[in-house]
């Protein structure tokens, strides 16, 4: 299982790239495994606002529909638009080409974020 040591992680397995006040998020290598293939995801609207622990979209595999929690607080200001029409590096590529949207943050990180340490031990790796 991959697990970054340079990104922070949500306990809703959502990791968490910050660069100055701005956040990319995307689901973790953990979480496409759980999920199995995505078919299709459904991500927040450019300029949403978003808040940390609310709902901001949601991602569907053969086996189910998972909610995509927000792990920092903000306004949308690019989503990974490629998904839409084929969804495969959110499995392939959960890190990289699998992003799902880039925040500029309101505040700071929330406190409740895991470094890679914690998020392993979280999902047993």
């Amino acid at each position: 299982m991959n697990i970054p040591d340079d990104l922070l992680y949500s306990p809703e397995h959502l990791w968490v790239r910050a660069q100055g006040t701005i956040a990319t998020v995307g689901i973790s290598d953990f979480a496409q495994d759980q999920l199995g293939r995505v078919v299709y995801v459904d991500l927040p609207s450019v300029g949403q606002a978003v808040a940390a622990g609310q709902e901001m979209g949601a991602v569907e595999s053969a086996k189910s529909v998972s909610d995509l929690v927000a792990p920092v607080s903000g306004t949308v200001i690019e989503i990974n638009e490629a998904l839409a029409d084929n969804p495969a590096p959110l499995n392939d590529d959960p890190y990289a080409s699998g992003w799902l949207a880039k925040i500029t943050l309101s505040g700071p990180l929330p406190a409740g974020l895991l470094d890679a340490a914690a998020y392993r031990q979280l999902v047993g790796a």
